[in-house]
């Protein structure tokens, strides 16, 4: 789910003015865990932008009506091409529907996502603002999960259960994709064979479980919930989820064994807590949070150790990073963020050396 596109409309109504002591103008002070920053896109709406597994290429989900799409579209590019601010990147997606959550596959010739497609060829309807003034993602039914080679063209459907099959990502072992599916009436986390055989429930709580990735030894799964507990936030949750809708204002970071065991909550800070991934020793978590803000942004980049201890700011930014993935060499990351986006609202993704 491209939680960017969504939440950079409500929080990114400023220009950045953050300064910066850094001689690269897009490292902000305190960013000392960034070198060599380099911005990678240039307008619209990029996120959620993962490595091939040689750490050649990423794939990445955009909208930009200069590209010709009006919602989400999956592109590749290769890491050190930086000409997207005056050339359009390749498409691999079908132009149809709204797509999200791509990832390559081992091998690196074929890549993993979902994509309403067979319901609508039309983007889908965004929900209006709520009279309540509550803010909420679209839970889109028609979300099925695809394998599809490099060229565009889909190999397999990975799901073909009722209602929302989405956010896979898949194992560095190159054996397991995990996934978020509402199959069992709330949204939890399944994983599966790579052929989309094997199918196993992972989680069982209710609330919203998504947004998993694998540890680098493929041992665990971290992902960000919600917990609804007293009655009155069960009826709530219930009752958006009947009507296709999640409220992610209150989440958490949590981690298991990829058979669902040894559940851990990692944080528990308050407010919105998500976009999680593990450091490259598989000892540290980093992931998106605004829980120290005070009007539902900034969000910024935060990291933890896997036994909940030792937080620690990553990113200073005055709007919105997130989706931060570490390269598998573990020397390089890749997020998204407002910063150096002229006071507009686009989002877009930066590529950095990581420094210990």
């Amino acid at each position: 789910m491209n939680l960017a596109v969504i939440m950079t409309l409500l929080f990114s109504c400023k220009n950045n003015e953050t300064k910066t002591k850094s001689s690269n103008p897009l490292i902000y002070e305190n960013e000392v865990n960034f070198k060599n920053m380099r911005q990678l896109t240039f307008e619209g709406e990029n996120a959620e932008a993962y490595w091939s597994y040689d750490d050649s290429k990423l794939i990445f989900q955009a909208t930009n009506e200069n590209w010709g799409q009006s919602c989400d579209q999956i592109y590749i590019i290769d890491t050190n091409n930086y000409t997207l601010k005056t050339e359009m990147p390749q498409m691999v997606s079908l132009g149809l529907g709204r797509t999200t959550c791509s990832y390559f596959l081992p091998g690196d010739s074929t890549i993993v996502y979902a994509s309403t497609h067979l319901e609508d060829a039309k983007c889908p309807h965004v929900p209006e603002r709520r009279v309540d003034g509550k803010y909420v993602w679209p839970i889109y039914d028609s979300y099925d999960i695809f394998i599809a080679d490099l060229n565009g063209n889909i190999l397999r459907k990975l799901t073909s259960s009722d209602g929302y099959d989405a956010e896979a990502t898949v194992s560095p072992r190159g054996d397991k994709i995990v996934f978020t599916s509402i199959r069992s009436g709330d949204l939890e986390l399944y994983t599966c064979n790579l052929n989309g055989d094997n199918v196993k429930q992972i989680t069982n709580q209710l609330g919203y479980d998504g947004g998993a990735f694998f540890s680098h030894d493929g041992n665990k799964l971290v992902f960000r919930s919600s917990r609804p507990k007293t009655e009155s936030e069960v009826k709530e949750y219930k009752d958006l989820l009947s009507q296709g809708l999640v409220q992610p204002t209150n989440m958490e970071i949590y981690t298991c064994n990829i058979d669902g065991s040894n559940l851990k909550q990692i944080t528990n800070l308050g407010k919105a807590n998500w976009s999680p991934f593990f450091h490259p020793s598989d000892e540290k978590i980093i992931f998106c949070s605004n829980h120290n803000s005070q009007r539902g942004f900034p969000f910024n980049l935060f990291m933890i150790d896997i036994d909940g201890n030792n937080l620690k700011q990553i990113t200073y930014d005055d709007t919105f990073d997130s989706f931060p993935v570490f390269s598998n060499d573990g020397n390089k990351i890749v997020f998204s963020s407002n910063r150096n986006n002229g006071g507009t609202r686009s989002t877009n993704v930066f590529i950095a050396d990581w420094v210990e």
